[in-house]
């Protein structure tokens, strides 16, 4: 594939131009380690402080870009847009090979009713949005690690489509061990087939105990000191910016087949809040969007916090929306960097709302009747909050983010629509499988102990 290499300067804003030694350069949200270049940033997942890292320059897109967006391949959009992001870290000719490996396949804009659209992000090889997130950063784990010796173990943790996704995107990739904790008995039959039969350099830890208990062991993992002389740690998660940032990409995606005047509220499934914060800084960029919805199910810290400006992490809370089962959603601080901390800024940027089960299920049920459409339990919150958002906007139109296809949780949505969905092509080979699997206690002592002394 060869793309148009004048894009850069097609697209560029060169009144908003980032001095060179600033593009792909990151710093600690805790600001007590150095600045790290994109490769760093990737390869080390977190910083030395315990710190997400944060882009030092975030771009701002073109007039120009914008307006003749349609004109643009999804190579182009992706390279024009991350290639800032990465700066020196990847050469361009091998930037446009991942960003192209990446985004092959479709992501349709699918309109329900005159006001709003789905748009769907389950067409990848894992029928999830994280797809994107972790081929981007497969690939360039790849590219960083083509000449080293050394290995590299990715630590993720999951609370459903993030595991299938990583395992699918770093399965046979040279140089990299990868090992999926996953909270037992909270992800549904086909997610966890996706993440524990793939074999090769994919390992599966089966925790007993929740998404947050996984979370806390792997962040607690990338500080300790016996581990990390000993291995090489990043992480997968949306903490990574090789996972967080190419998520924006997709939102650039709906841009593209909007075809009304005023931009689009977007509703966004949210859970850690990797994939609404990815769309934010595509906002910032200049993304046209006309308001942000952050769809939570009952963990509902962010919209707590949104009404009474306490930001108070508790102990998640199971739910239909599984993938969205986050107590303590580890992206929002990069959220409130965005806005200066400034909560009067955010909320005229972001609006959450907090569904139930009974909602969610009886959302899936009321869709399919009315549009014969079938969302997933995540796209069912997203529809949610975006109808209810617009009863109060009656002049605005939006679009909500699909972001699993409905087949992961058959028990809910076959219950909801009376119908049995079929198993894509894509995922079939799976029912024939064997989950392989290690359980351990919900304990950092024992993640580490198998850590440290793993024989494979």
């Amino acid at each position: 594939m060869k793309l148009d290499l004048n894009i850069q300067a097609r697209a560029a804003n060169k009144s908003n131009a980032a001095p060179a030694n600033i593009e792909g350069i990151y710093y600690s949200l805790n600001h007590n380690a150095p600045k790290a270049t994109f490769a760093e940033a990737a390869i080390k997942g977190q910083a030395p402080d315990k710190g997400l890292y944060f882009p030092k320059y975030i771009p701002k897109l073109s007039k120009e870009f914008i307006e003749n967006i349609r004109s643009y391949s999804k190579e182009e959009i992706g390279v024009t847009v991350m290639k800032p992001y990465v700066g020196n870290s990847i050469p361009v000719n091998i930037l446009e090979r991942i960003i192209g490996e990446t985004v092959n396949f479709d992501f349709p804009l699918v309109q329900l009713n005159e006001d709003i659209y789905s748009l769907e992000l389950f067409h990848g090889p894992t029928l999830a949005f994280k797809d994107v997130g972790a081929r981007f950063m497969s690939r360039c784990l790849g590219y960083f690690n083509r000449n080293s010796s050394s290995r590299t173990t990715v630590l993720v943790a999951t609370s459903g489509d993030t595991g299938g996704a990583v395992a699918n995107g770093f399965l046979g990739v040279e140089g990299v061990d990868v090992v999926i904790l996953y909270p037992s008995g909270k992800v549904s039959p086909i997610q966890e087939l996706q993440l524990t039969t793939p074999g090769q350099n994919i390992k599966a830890l089966e925790v007993k105990g929740t998404f947050d208990d996984c979370q806390a062991m792997v962040k607690r993992a990338f500080t300790d000191v016996d581990l990390n002389n000993k291995l090489s740690l990043t992480s997968a998660n949306s903490i990574n910016v090789a996972r967080w940032l190419p998520q924006q990409l997709y939102y650039f995606y709906a841009y593209q087949q909007w075809q009304h005047e005023q931009p689009p509220v977007i509703s966004v499934p949210s859970g850690n809040f990797g994939n609404i914060c990815a769309g934010m800084i595509a906002f910032i960029s200049g993304l046209p969007v006309k308001h942000f919805i952050a769809a939570c199910n009952a963990n509902d810290v962010v919209p707590d916090f949104l009404q009474t400006g306490e930001y108070v992490p508790r102990p998640s809370i199971a739910t239909l929306s599984n993938a969205m089962d986050v107590g303590n959603p580890s992206n929002f601080v990069r959220i409130l960097e965005m806005f200066g901390q400034r909560l009067l800024e955010l909320k005229r940027v972001l609006t959450a709302y907090s569904v139930s089960d009974t909602i969610t299920e009886n959302t899936i049920k009321e869709v399919f009747a009315k549009y014969d459409y079938t969302l997933d339990p995540h796209g069912a919150v997203g529809y949610y909050a975006l109808n209810e958002y617009l009863h109060g906007h009656a002049d605005e139109k939006g679009i909500f983010l699909e972001t699993a296809h409905p087949v992961k949780f058959p028990e809910v949505v076959e219950r909801a629509t009376g119908k049995t969905i079929p198993v894509p092509a894509s995922v079939q080979h799976l029912q024939n499988r064997q989950k392989q699997s290690i359980t351990i206690p919900a304990s950092f002592d024992a993640l580490k102990e198998w850590l440290m002394n793993r024989q494979d």
